[in-house]
């Protein structure tokens, strides 16, 4: 058998070309942060912070993390000058667990997830106090 040993040596050195990739996500996002109330069956309703709004979905950062599959609703709202309440709800499957780290002087985190957005449902009864965690 031949010694192929020396085919390794005399080879050009190739560096790894820089390739751009591309962005996957079918919607457009809108980044920006407001207050919604995420509610679950089992954990009840917590207000959370959502971020990178889209038409599939919203990450949703919040104290606790609902189960993966499971199905959750949000609550946007809007309070106009004179009380009156706008609000949109959305029932949506929880799809990604993220953990958060950041640091600005102490070390903090803070706990996401990722939301599908299934349907539109009718806003109905607001939640009662009670409910909040």
């Amino acid at each position: 058998m031949p010694d192929l040993s020396h085919v390794l040596d005399e080879r050009p050195a190739v560096r790894p070309l820089a390739v751009a990739v591309p962005d996957k996500r079918l919607h457009t996002r809108f980044d920006k942060t407001f207050p919604v109330m995420v509610g679950s069956e089992l954990y009840g309703d917590a207000w959370a912070i959502a971020r990178n709004l889209s038409a599939g979905g919203i990450l949703v950062e919040m104290p606790y993390a609902p189960p993966l599959g499971a199905v959750v609703t949000v609550h946007f709202r809007y309070a106009h000058d004179d009380d009156e309440l706008d609000e949109l709800v959305v029932r949506a499957e929880v799809k990604h667990h993220h953990y958060l780290n950041f640091q600005a002087g102490d070390v903090a985190a803070s706990r996401a997830i990722g939301l599908r957005f299934l349907d539109f449902v009718d806003a109905g009864d607001r939640v009662e106090p009670e409910r909040l965690h």
